[in-house]
């Protein structure tokens, strides 16, 4: 299970430095063959030049550069295509704050034998969150319930972000297409993935608010998802891709 050379891991980074050699390190003691590529939107604070820095001692590291912050969704986008381009068979995405646990892996290597994408979910089994204000934590939960009910995508934890793609799934989706970002896009991959008729499967992680660095979500981030699940929705209608 721990030889994963088909596999990459794109973890998006800003302002990261205090991370990024972290989450390397417990990556590759988890899954030590597998590939994990950065993608970079100009960090100020020097987390692409300490990449580099760790990209000198192992060639299964790399980096995509970015000239500014320009959204977690583009930046998975750009992941996928590094991904698709290079051949790697098995897309892991994930954050570099340790909210996402590299321990859960092999869990998701295991569940992605069966399956073409798999979440990681903080709701399929109670509520699996350390570290969150009950306000956000309500918000993510009743988010994830509204996502549901005016989708129809039958996912307890659809905004989550620790997930692993089949090649062919990202392969048969117009990423130039997307173009949402933050909870908008972990919705609309998913719904997108869902619609398509590929087989989808949550195991269940337990979620730790970040320790190092500064939380990414802001108003914005939340009013593009609520718009995300109609839009979606209505787009079902009228196709079956």
């Amino acid at each position: 299970m721990n030889d994963f050379r088909k596999g990459i891991v794109l973890i998006p980074t800003y302002n990261e430095l205090d991370n990024v050699e972290r989450i390397t390190g417990k990556i590759l003691q988890y899954v030590p063959n597998i590939h994990i590529l950065f993608i970079d939107d100009g960090s100020p604070d020097g987390t692409a030049e300490h990449i580099k820095e760790l990209i000198k001692d192992n060639k299964n590291i790399h980096i995509l550069e970015r000239p500014d912050k320009m959204g977690l969704g583009s930046a998975y986008v750009s992941g996928f295509k590094f991904a698709l381009e290079k051949g790697y068979e098995y897309i892991f995405q994930m954050d570099a704050d340790f909210s996402h646990d590299p321990k859960e892996l092999p869990n998701f290597i295991k569940a992605i034998e069966e399956s073409d994408l798999v979440l990681g979910s903080r709701y399929i089994k109670g509520v699996n969150v350390i570290n969150w204000p009950l306000s956000r934590l309500l918000l993510s939960y009743f988010a994830n319930s509204y996502t549901r009910i005016i989708t129809g995508l039958p996912i307890c934890d659809a905004t989550g972000g620790f997930k692993c793609f089949r090649r062919a799934v990202l392969e048969s989706i117009d990423l130039n297409s997307i173009k949402s970002n933050g909870y908008a896009f972990q919705i609309e991959m998913t719904f997108k993935v869902w619609h398509k008729g590929f087989h989808v499967k949550e195991i269940p992680i337990i979620f730790i608010d970040r320790v190092y660095g500064e939380s990414k979500l802001s108003k914005k981030i939340m009013w593009e998802a609520i718009f995300m699940v109609w839009k979606l929705r209505i787009s079902s209608i009228f196709s079956k891709n």
